[in-house]
């Protein structure tokens, strides 16, 4: 019983900092209502900073090109590197939010999430170059002298932690219900405008409630470093956790995130002495599936994740159109021969380039039917490409099942895992969504690609060359000038592409694109939504399985670091790069695989090959504010932002019925949030576009 209650009390340190972290996401949602996934990589970065001046003295900018460095101390004290630190993940937050988040506060709510994922892997890359990737150990800040406290012995620094974060929940608390600026940042949240119009100024509100978060999570990383190693991608992942007790506090209530932080902290640590006691729950990464847990259980009992935000704060730009293909068939007999020209024509490292190029377009068509098609976003299509890959070293490399078999199969299982993943989330949808894959990812990555009987551990999972008929269809296959990889990834390419192309005016595609414009006047004209979002999940899911076996027969060898989180959020990011609403956009993405033509372009000619991650962050970052359906879109002519189209294409449903369904302009879809109608929008053939019906 003592080594149940110290690994109780021990957890207490990990969920102060869940819990500092998630008081942050609170703070910036009721402001601005911006779900901020970047804001534990602000916090990876301010602690980065306070490590180099309490080592060396040197004040690092969050930039790359220029003399990033300053000296500012020979003997820097604690004084001085924690009150420098705390001021730059302000300044940052402050930047951040001035320049990115507040453009996008009528932009679709996707798009913020967008925006934060390009963030975080911009300041991941930069820390990376700044600081490089070994884990780091800081020197204590707290004093970790024993205590004794219910007859165990801890030490004192977790106590201490605990208690400042809950100081700091009881002061927000008390701000928010006692204070001017508490009173206008609950009016913000509420109605923006009604606060304006009473003299109060939003954007100001909104940048004070972001800067403090800021220090909030720079003090959580700091104080935790010394009992938990800093590295770019731990400390980012830590925002998990965090949205989870965030969320289950309903993004509103700093108690209550407090209190579930607090919870998933002292239950990870409670798992420790039980996985040692208990054989059958000793698996690695079980902890880690705590916040998923937490979150269903929110989404089942609130049939939503995110509270509702009034009319006027959660007017949205339409989303970008889905033009339909000129012609499927005429780009699918220029690609072609295109491809196999490139294929003949390179050699080598470009050769390689232009293979992996291909291998990644494949998942990112993906999204392109999840995302373009159906106006879902998924955070975790790299895990689900994972499962994939998994399976099929161990079918073809364990279980001698032979190709194409395996590959079918294990596209199968993923398509499988995308089914179960949309009857999860059947009653989620939009940022809802996004999140509980994110979630869902960060767990799976953990349990499941973290266990070496599934990856293989440090060696990895082999992945057996594709041989068909006796010919070696791999990367090294036998001959001159060896294409047959790549001649076969650019067969499964053109297939996938022709299909998602022609999909887009087949009947399943065109009731999509009536669920992504509004979900009630789709099912009004006699569409299953849900059946509609199940096929395109599961679609997607293949499409990103497919794209999983030919990665791992690409590399030939797959490691933990082949799939997981951060390959899905560099996936959506190059994606979104590219465009979510064509197969154009997806092939521009896939140049920008890590890996691929554009990166070896970059490195072999300018050098620049490390820098890829942080132009493909920046560029998500500026797409988003300026050009959010990405460098491929084409118009149709229809009206843009400023002027929804009336007239949509007509969607015939189960009972004969036709409805003209927007594509363009119009409100959330979803009856629980605000704004949405209280009856569908079914719009009759007399109206005129722009007009009222």
């Amino acid at each position: 019983m003592t080594a149940y209650l110290a690994a109780m009390l021990l957890g207490l340190g990990p969920g102060a900092v869940f819990a500092a972290l998630g008081l942050g996401l609170v703070l910036t949602y009721r402001a601005s209502g911006v779900i901020n996934i970047a804001h534990g990589a602000i916090a990876m970065y301010a602690t980065y900073q306070y490590a180099e001046l309490r080592e060396v003295g040197d004040l690092v900018l969050p930039v790359v090109g220029v003399p990033p460095r300053i000296h500012l101390s020979d003997t820097p004290s604690f004084p001085l590197a924690f009150g420098v630190s705390l001021t730059m993940a302000a300044l940052l937050s402050l930047a951040v939010y001035l320049v990115v988040f507040r453009p996008l506060r009528r932009a679709q709510p996707m798009m913020t999430v967008v925006a934060a994922v390009g963030l975080t892997i911009a300041l991941q890359s930069v820390a990376l170059i700044q600081f490089g990737a070994d884990n780091r150990f800081l020197q204590p800040v707290l004093p970790q002298t024993a205590v004794h406290v219910l007859g165990v012995t801890v030490p004192r620094d977790r106590l201490l932690l605990a208690g400042i974060v809950a100081l700091a929940a009881a002061a927000l608390w008390a701000m928010s219900r006692w204070t001017a600026f508490g009173l206008a940042t609950r009016a913000v949240a509420d109605d923006e405008e009604t606060t304006a119009l009473l003299g109060r100024r939003p954007t100001l509100i909104a940048a004070a409630n972001w800067m403090l978060a800021a220090v909030l999570a720079a003090v959580a990383g700091i104080l935790v470093a010394p009992i938990s190693s800093l590295n770019p991608t731990g400390y980012s992942l830590l925002v998990v956790p965090a949205l989870a007790a965030a969320l289950l506090g309903g993004m509103s209530s700093f108690g209550l995130t407090f209190l579930g932080a607090l919870a998933i902290g002292v239950a990870q640590g409670l798992l420790l002495p039980l996985q040692q006691d208990v054989s059958w729950l000793n698996q690695p990464g079980l902890r880690s599936l705590l916040p998923m847990i937490m979150v269903v259980v929110v989404a089942a009992r609130r049939g939503t994740l995110l509270p509702g935000r009034s009319a006027s704060a959660v007017v949205s730009a339409p989303l970008p159109v889905v033009a339909p293909p000129r012609s499927p068939l005429a780009g699918l007999l220029i690609g072609v021969p295109v491809g196999v020209v490139a294929l003949f024509a390179l050699s080598g490292a470009y050769r390689l380039g232009l293979e992996r190029s291909l291998a990644g377009a494949v998942v990112c068509l993906s999204f392109v039917v999840l995302t373009g098609y159906v106006g879902q976003l998924s955070l975790a299509q790299m895990t689900l490409a994972g499962v994939a890959g998994f399976l099929l070293a161990r079918l073809q490399g364990e279980l001698g099942v032979p190709f194409p078999i395996a590959p079918i199969l294990a596209t199968l299982a993923a398509a499988g895992a995308g089914l179960l993943l949309s009857l999860v989330a059947r009653r989620l949808r939009g940022v809802d969504l996004a999140l509980i894959t994110l979630v869902a990812g960060v767990a799976l990555q953990e349990a499941v690609f973290g266990n070496p009987l599934v990856t293989g551990g440090l060696r990895g999972s082999s992945v057996p060359s594709p041989k068909l008929f006796g010919v070696d269809l791999g990367i090294t296959g036998a001959g001159f000038p060896r294409v047959q990889f790549g001649l076969l990834v650019l067969a499964l390419l053109a297939a996938c592409g022709y299909g998602v192309a022609r999909l887009r005016t087949a009947g399943p595609g065109r009731q999509m694109l009536a669920v992504r414009a509004n979900e009630r006047a789709a099912a009004a004209a006699g569409i299953d939504v849900r059946r509609t979002r199940a096929v395109a999940f599961t679609l997607s899911a293949a499409l990103a399985g497919l794209g999983g076996c030919l990665v791992g027969y690409g590399q030939g060898r797959l490691s933990f670091d082949s799939f997981g989180v951060t390959a899905s959020l560099f996936f959506l990011a190059i994606a979104a790069v590219g465009g979510v609403t064509s197969v154009a956009g997806a092939l521009v993405a896939g140049l920008l695989v890590p890996g691929g033509l554009a990166f070896t372009l970059l490195d072999r000619a300018a050098g620049l090959g490390r820098y890829q991650q942080l132009l493909c962050g920046l560029a998500v970052i500026v797409l988003a504010v300026l050009r959010p359906a990405g460098l491929v879109h084409r118009s149709t002519g229809r009206p843009s932002a400023g002027r929804p189209s009336v007239r949509g294409p007509s969607v015939r449903g189960r009972w004969g019925t036709t409805a003209e369904v927007p594509q363009l302009g119009d409100p959330p879809s979803d009856p629980r949030r605000p704004g949405a109608e209280d009856r569908p929008r079914l719009v009759p053939h007399h109206a005129e576009p722009g007009g009222t019906p």
